[in-house]
């Protein structure tokens, strides 16, 4: 079974910056693609950033030019930076991963493996 824990979520002020960190347990093999996904009460799971096991990287429009993904292959983490934060973008973040290409072509499918989520609140 896949482990993935995050860590670095917390409170900002709006203009503010995070770094969100994922450490993954080994993969049942390899090509597996991760992502950060997001949720607020009341909506549905939605994809965030994706970077797949070749390090092609995939943003959804919301956050594109503000945060940035970056995985470190050799030690298995995932790693997102929050700049220039949004009051909209207050969330609990999720780690996840998947062998399908998350987020190409703007379809954010649902991951085989989840982590336990990490709260970002951004006020105003």
């Amino acid at each position: 079974q896949v482990q993935l824990v995050e860590s670095g979520g917390g409170s900002v002020q709006a203009g503010g910056s995070l770094r969100l960190s994922c450490a993954a347990s080994r993969f049942p093999g390899s090509g597996y693609c991760m992502a950060w996904y997001r949720q607020t009460p009341g909506k549905e799971r939605e994809g965030v950033a994706a970077v797949d096991s070749d390090g092609d990287t995939r943003y959804a429009d919301s956050v594109r030019g503000r945060f940035t993904v970056s995985r470190d292959f050799a030690r298995r983490t995932l790693y997102l930076q929050l700049d220039s934060l949004k009051p909209e973008d207050t969330a609990i973040y999720y780690c996840a991963a998947d062998r399908s290409p998350l987020g190409f072509g703007g379809r954010w499918s649902v991951p085989t493996y989840w982590g336990q989520g990490t709260q970002v609140t951004v006020s105003s």
